[in-house]
This record gives C-alpha cells, sequence and structure tokens, in this order.
C-alpha cells in the first residue's frame, strides 16, 4: 500500500492516522515535493494529496479513502455503529472538510507561505468568527455523541477528522477558547496525550522543521472550491484577483 501525502495536509495527516489506527502497514510518499509531483499526477492527474494506491487501487479524496479502508478492512472499525451515529461524523467530517479547512488554511497563509504582504483588510476577523461557529457545532457534537473520544469508547473518524485542524489553530495564529469551548479544549488535550495522535504531531513537526523547504511549492498556492467560495463570501474577490495577476496561484484542474 503506497500512500501520496504531506505532513502539512490536514487531509493526508487524517488519512495516515485511520491507516495508523488500522494497524495497516504503507509507504508515505510526500506527494507534494517535486520530485514527487510526477508519480503522483499520474495516478491522480490533479495532483493533490492523499492519493492511496492499494494494489490495483487508486482512491484520491481523503473521505473516500477512509470509506474504502473501513470497507475493505472493517477490522477496528472507525464508524459507529448506528446510522444515525454514522450521519452525524460525516456531517462533522464534511464541516471540517469544507468549511474549516477553507478558513484555516486561506487565513494562515502570511504565517507558512512565501508572502511579502500582509492579509486583507478583515480577513483575520473574519476567520476567527468562522472558526468559532464551527468550534460551536464541534461543541454540540461532543456534548451529544462524545464518550472517551468524540464518538464512542475508541478514536475513529470524528477524531482523525478534528485533530489535524484543532492542533493548528493555535500555531497558526487562531484563537481556542476553553472556556466557551470546554469540550473541545478537554478532547484536545485528550487527543494530544494520546500515542496515535502524538505520533501524528511528531510527524509534522519534523516535516515542519526538516521537510518543508527549497522542494515544495510555497509562492503560488492551489485553489479549489471550498476556499475559493469563502474568500468570494467574504468579499476578498479584489485580492484574490490580484493573486492570479501576480502569478501565485494554481489551479488542480489542467
Amino acid at each position: 500500500m503506497l500512500l501520496y501525502t504531506n505532513g502539512f495536509s490536514p487531509f493526508a495527516r487524517k488519512v495516515a492516522l485511520a491507516l495508523d489506527y488500522k494497524g495497516l502497514g504503507y509507504e508515505a510518499v510526500d506527494g507534494l515535493a517535486h520530485a514527487n509531483l510526477g508519480a503522483l499526477r499520474r495516478v491522480n492527474p490533479r495532483g493533490e494529496v492523499p492519493t492511496l494506491v492499494d494494489g490495483e487501487v487508486v482512491v484520491a479524496n481523503s473521505s473516500h479513502i477512509l470509506a474504502y479502508l473501513e470497507e475493505r478492512y472493517p477490522a477496528r472499525a472507525i464508524l459507529p455503529a448506528a446510522p444515525a451515529a454514522r450521519a452525524a461524523v460525516r456531517g462533522l467530517e464534511r464541516l471540517y472538510d469544507t468549511q474549516v479547512d477553507a478558513v484555516v488554511v486561506t487565513a494562515s497563509l502570511w504565517t507558512w507561505a512565501e508572502r511579502d504582504d500582509a492579509p486583507p483588510a478583515g480577513m483575520m476577523e473574519q476567520a476567527q468568527s468562522d472558526i468559532d461557529a464551527a468550534l460551536e457545532v464541534t461543541e454540540a457534537f461532543l456534548a451529544r455523541h462524545g464518550g472517551a473520544w468524540a464518538c464512542g469508547d475508541a478514536p475513529g473518524t470524528a477524531d482523525f477528522v478534528m485533530w489535524p485542524h484543532l492542533a493548528a489553530l493555535r500555531p497558526l495564529g487562531f484563537r481556542l477558547d476553553e472556556t466557551r469551548f470546554p469540550q473541545v479544549a478537554a478532547w484536545l488535550k485528550h487527543a494530544a496525550a494520546e500515542p496515535l495522535f502524538a505520533v501524528d504531531a511528531r510527524r509534522t513537526a519534523a516535516f515542519l522543521k526538516d521537510g518543508f523547504g527549497a522542494d515544495h511549492e510555497k509562492r503560488r498556492i492551489a485553489w479549489r472550491g471550498d476556499r475559493l467560495e469563502w474568500v468570494l463570501a467574504r468579499g476578498h474577490h479584489l485580492w484574490l484577483v490580484g493573486e492570479i495577476e501576480a502569478g501565485r496561484v494554481i489551479w488542480p484542474l489542467r
């Protein structure tokens, strides 16, 4: 099994957590490193991570990969048994994969990308407001479904979805108000202390320290649907036009 991944991608980290939890061995290849982009595009023409190659089967998109893993390798289930609980987990997964990712990645460009400007006026405040709205949904989810983990007594999809985003909030300059969101804060501390998630944290820290260098594109940013929607909905269309005109945009559709 081969996983085209990247140490900074929350989607790739989500899949790696699922593979590790299920005890499935795999070779990890940084698909966004310049040296590996050609190989990645041969199996996924959009050049996006994560992409899983399992024998003759190629699966792209983190949600699709997790669904494939659950069906193909059902041992150590990552979804609850009850249909209603499964639907709730998938709703939370969509929230993080679309809205939370769009906000966090876009508004954090000035902490990790190669920039010589400042964020557009109001963007950071809008980002924090939208993050807080997602945290309100998460707080309610944990109150209704949580046990030792987000949806029961063992980690699963909901935990793998939330962890990369929530663990990155403070390092990327956002707030997590522990008074306003006590269950989210408690869950984050619990996850950080567990070996499965601690391994992911160390992988990401090592990548940011040693691997996220000249071999990765940090000036031109890949844009796609949900991130574009957030920028446009928050009134930053002129800023985006400037990004396009400055040649700082990559479109996955070639």
